[in-house]
């Protein structure tokens, strides 16, 4: 199925993925077909993800984590459970091999699918089973791409989780480091770049320090691009309410590397584990901005000032 909009074109090939374009470039697929390697935790992602030029900014199975696709939600350690994909950190005994303990989300529908003039909205339904077969939660996934903007070079994305505890007891939330390993906070919605990102410029919303581990509205990635005299800038950014204390379940950090690989994730449960009882729900909303060039901090600032929720 393909329907076109006034900029953007979508392509739904049912069971495999849908393909958001502008103008000929594909921006994004959104691949939800099963993944065969249960290893790497089966779930949708995105990817390709390109800017409005072309040049794509995710990489996908690098040789160094193979469970690393593109953009995806992940939960790396939940209630002994692994939703993220490959080794399994623990405490004593450093990251292992543990099969056992990786589960996988699975794609049950997609309910909204709606392309208008200047935006494409997808909602969908999804179940997070452990490797023993329970279903633990149900997640209500949305993604916004909006915003073309031809003169930036740039186009958004946003990203919404729902989810809900299926079980009879509290669902547990944590990371490596709430494990024991200090800083690998890593868990939640996770970018891992391509290659030629790494050693790429990471940018804080402030000056104050290196973002790892750093509580702020927004980070940006930028990088020179192999084979082209370009430059890529991805910028990530929460709604204000992930980072009220009111309205969020957890405090939200960022986990951000250059080197040795190219990666940020949103991560819901760097420092401190989190749970959530029987029957409730917790969400997150979540921005990507995408955009051909080296931005500064100015100009994220400046981008996403007019660029409201």
């Amino acid at each position: 199925m393909e329907s076109r909009t006034k900029s953007l074109q979508v392509t739904h090939v049912h069971g495999e993925h849908v393909s958001i374009g502008c103008r000929g470039i594909e921006l994004l697929r959104y691949v939800y077909r099963p993944d065969p390697a249960a290893f790497e935790c089966p779930k949708p992602y995105v990817h390709p993800l390109r800017t409005l030029g072309g040049s794509g900014v995710t990489g996908y199975r690098p040789s160094d984590h193979r469970w690393h696709k593109g953009l995806q939600m992940t939960a790396s350690h939940l209630s002994g459970q692994n939703f993220w994909g490959g080794n399994s950190y623990v405490p004593g005994f450093g990251y292992q091999e543990l099969p056992e303990r990786v589960g996988s989300m699975r794609h049950d529908g997609f309910p909204v699918l709606v392309a208008e003039d200047d935006h494409v909205r997808l909602g969908e339904e999804l179940t997070w089973i452990t490797r023993g077969g329970e279903q633990w939660a149900r997640e209500r996934r949305g993604l916004l791409v909006h915003s073309i903007d031809a003169d930036a070079g740039s186009w958004a994305l946003d990203w919404t989780i729902d989810l809900t505890n299926l079980r009879d007891e509290p669902l547990r939330f944590g990371s490596p480091t709430t494990a024991g390993r200090e800083m690998a906070g890593y868990t939640g919605l996770q970018w891992r770049g391509p290659r030629d990102f790494t050693g790429g410029t990471v940018i804080g919303s402030t000056d104050t320090g290196p973002p790892m581990g750093a509580q702020s509205a927004w980070l940006a990635f930028t990088a020179r691009r192999d084979g082209v005299d370009a430059d890529s800038t991805l910028v990530f950014a929460h709604a204000p309410e992930n980072l009220d204390a009111s309205t969020a379940i957890n405090s939200s950090h960022w986990f951000v590397r250059s080197e040795p690989v190219p990666t940020v994730a949103f991560s819901w449960a760097f420092f401190e584990e989190f749970t959530l009882p029987p029957g409730t729900s917790f969400s997150y909303r979540y921005r990507v901005v995408v955009a051909d060039g080296a931005w500064d901090r100015d100009g994220v600032a400046a981008h996403l000032k007019d660029l409201p929720w």
